[in-house]
């Protein structure tokens, strides 16, 4: 599994607002937080998906060097299949390397279930949907991670 993890001050996600108008908000969250970006692979496990959410909660990167299960930050964590996209050749990614919805969809559930379970208020996109994610990335703070 590999993540893209924002720290933020405020995060969304709104689907159906492929016109550029409306749409309806899946998940947000508020002031100082982490914006996760979870792509999943073949070879993924439900053990990969607790170790990710492990060291989510515990990763120590928030305002003084503290973690989500310091602060109680909540985090907003969104599908992100292009994480395993690959350009080396060509000028057009291939997605070979990305698990197909039906392997990626309950390993990502699975990090959010625990997550929760750790303690964490968690939100989520809508898997498969075309999602438009806005934050304001606090730093900015970004890192990427593998388990």
């Amino acid at each position: 599994m590999r993540a893209v993890v924002q720290r933020v001050d405020g995060a969304r996600v709104v689907v159906g607002s492929g016109d550029g108008g409306g749409g309806e908000t899946v998940g947000e969250i508020k002031g100082e937080g982490l914006c996760v970006l979870v792509g999943v692979t073949h070879d993924d496990t439900p053990e990969k998906a607790d170790r990710l959410a492990r060291k989510l909660w515990g990763l120590r990167v928030l305002e003084g060097e503290r973690s989500c299960s310091d602060t109680g930050a909540p985090l907003l964590v969104v599908s992100q299949f292009t994480l395993y996209g690959d350009a080396r050749k060509g000028r057009r990614p291939t997605w070979q390397a990305a698990a197909p919805g039906p392997v990626a969809e309950p390993l990502v559930d699975e990090v959010c279930a625990r997550l929760r379970a750790l303690g964490a208020r968690v939100e989520t996109g809508r898997f498969g949907a075309r999602m438009a994610v806005s934050l304001t990335n606090d730093g900015p703070f970004t890192v990427l991670l593998e388990v």
